[in-house]
């Protein structure tokens, strides 16, 4: 049973540690479902140049000297800063680059840069080390903006990697060239707000442990530098409305077929939102994210819980194990979505499916194994014992011990007499049926008080007083059941004679053979001794021998008779007759 659940749990945890796909996927969208949301700070909003504004100028994209205008306007009206997330690659094509470099170079500005897979590389921004080296997002390559933009404002790379399900959630502050490290657009412009000209990167052994900001709180991020996204509801306004004072102004393109949206866990989103996202994210305290110890705490829960359910269920009744294993089940939801509510993003989902895997097993097995001790009860003792007797049994198992216990029982022993004789003058099937009938008739009433019938050895009949189940007065039920057994044999007009010994003592009764294949049984000088007491009532004439002990609570006024030496026995055995 424990090889069994030990393998199991081993096949369990090894998608886990190998971060398959699928499992991936669904650690995503637990934390998308549980992720508290949070409201967005005071600091930014989103200027999108829509449809009507694309058809108002006669196409895309903008000329550059209306993007001087709306630039010089947005300040005017007491914006912070702003932050364009368009495409400045190509010179404008009416001349307008010059008022709109003029219109930027003093004011905080941040323009995007967009990845693509060219492998040019812009020029790294100023980053310190603490700790070794460490891998995050590489850049694939990028788009430069032509150099009068890039020579008066910061810029700021837009890349957006997927996940497993192809969602964008996660985004990378810094990406990672082969001469160092640039910032991602959200993050420069946190960098702009806050005056600052350095980025801290802290690594340990399992990669990056933050990225901060001077000037500004730690930012929490994964192995890879990335940090989750917190899909606030950032104010967003228009260029009629222009609603941005005291407000850094990320502007991008919402009209159709300018600008690709993204898909992600809230929706179809354009770049500038989604850097919008970024940027708010990480003046958040507490967010949420992905520790670099996550797989080792996953790993270590689904090891221990799973191990802890298969053992209960192994060591205990159904009922305990499916209390227990649902204790620790909800033990584990309500923890897991703690920490997600907490903002560390450990994934439990996949830990909950393999307790309830192990426990479902466990717990058939545990069913299939009682299941089929209860048939073998069933089929051990049937015809032995009362069906009520029966039905304890298979209720109580542990009534059954392995092995056997001391016991103080009553053994009866009956032997048909004048069988040979029988057998001469009458054809086989009727002898068998005679004998049935014989046999039949010494079991109901063996039974009938209280009593388990052991076995037949041939002709002969062992049966138990007080084992397997307590029974008061087993001594008198006994005689009793010897005595009526006389008396039906009588009535049913069978042609032959019953010997019966009984006798009274200590046994050791129980199961003899192994944990699935077993007899019932008592094995003692008191069995022996009811056996040959049996065996005595032929040369003593009697039907029926009772030894001492039994006599004396018996309850019956029973004959006494000359003492029977018995093979094995110093001193005469007293024994008694129902006279």
């Amino acid at each position: 049973m424990i090889r069994i659940g030990l393998a199991l749990i081993t096949l369990l945890a090894i998608p886990l540690a190998l971060q398959v796909t699928p499992l991936e996927i669904l650690k995503l969208k637990v934390f998308d479902r549980f992720v508290e949301q949070h409201k967005p700070s005071e600091y930014f909003t989103i200027l999108n140049i829509t449809d009507s504004d694309v058809r108002a100028e006669g196409g895309y994209p903008l000329p550059r000297q209306r993007l001087a205008e709306i630039h010089t306007e947005i300040m005017a009206k007491g914006a912070l800063g702003v932050g364009y997330v368009i495409s400045f690659i190509d010179k404008d094509r009416f001349g307008g680059d010059n008022s709109f470099t003029n219109s930027i170079a003093y004011n905080p500005t941040v323009v995007a840069t967009f990845e693509t897979d060219n492998q040019l590389y812009p020029k790294p921004t100023g980053t310190v080390l603490l700790g070794d080296p460490a891998e995050g997002i590489a850049l694939q390559g990028y788009m430069p903006n032509i150099p009068e933009i890039s020579a008066v404002a910061l810029e700021g790379m837009v890349s957006a990697p997927v996940d497993a399900d192809n969602l964008v959630r996660r985004l990378p502050l810094l990406l990672q060239t082969p001469d160092g490290w640039i910032p991602s657009f959200g993050t420069q412009v946190l960098k702009t707000l806050a005056g600052a000209d350095t980025f801290i990167i802290k690594t340990n052994a399992a990669g990056i442990e933050e990225i901060k900001v001077k000037g500004l709180p730690q930012t929490r991020v994964d192995s890879l530098g990335r940090h989750w996204l917190s899909w606030v509801n950032t104010p967003q306004t228009t260029l009629t409305e222009m609603a941005v004072k005291d407000k850094f102004v990320f502007v991008g393109v919402t009209a159709k077929g300018v600008m690709p949206q993204l898909a992600t866990p809230v929706g179809l989103l354009e770049p500038h939102k989604i850097q919008a996202a970024l940027a708010e994210s990480m003046l958040i305290p507490n967010s949420p994210y992905i520790p670099y110890w996550h797989l080792t705490a996953e790993l270590a829960s689904l090891l221990i819980l799973c191990l802890l359910i298969w053992l209960v269920s192994s060591f205990m009744g159904i009922t305990w194990s499916i209390t227990l294993a649902s204790v620790i089940f909800c033990s584990t939801a309500a923890y897991g979505l703690y920490t997600i509510r907490a903002g560390v993003l450990l994934d439990f989902s996949y830990t909950l499916i393999a307790e309830f895997v192990t426990a479902s097993l466990a717990y058939y097995l545990n069913f299939r194994k009682q299941y089929k001790l209860r048939q073998q009860i069933k089929k051990q003792f049937e015809h032995y014992l009362d069906p009520r007797q029966v039905k304890r049994l298979q209720d109580d198992p542990s009534l059954l011990k392995l092995g056997g216990e001391r016991r103080y029982c009553t053994f009866l022993f009956t032997d048909v007499r004048g069988f040979t004789a029988l057998s001469e003058k009458l054809e086989p099937e009727e002898v068998t049926k005679i004998m049935n009938k014989a046999l039949t008739i010494q079991a109901e009433v063996v039974q009938k008080n209280g009593g388990m019938v052991d076995k037949y050895i041939g002709d002969a009949m062992m049966a138990i007083f007080n084992a397997p189940l307590d029974l008061m007065h087993h001594e008198q039920l006994a005689v009793k059941a010897g005595r009526e057994i006389l008396d039906e044999i009588t009535k049913a007009g069978l042609e032959v004679r019953i010997g019966i010994g009984i006798n009274t003592g200590k046994a050791v009764v129980g199961n003899m053979g192994s944990a699935t294949r077993f007899d019932y049984t008592a094995i003692g000088d008191a069995v022996n001794t009811a056996a040959r007491l049996e065996s005595a009532t032929k040369e003593r004439g009697v039907d029926i021998l009772i030894g001492e002990q039994t006599e004396k609570y018996s309850g019956y006024r029973l004959q006494s008779l000359e003492p029977i030496k018995v093979k094995g026995k110093s001193k005469p055995l007293k024994i008694y007759t129902d006279g």
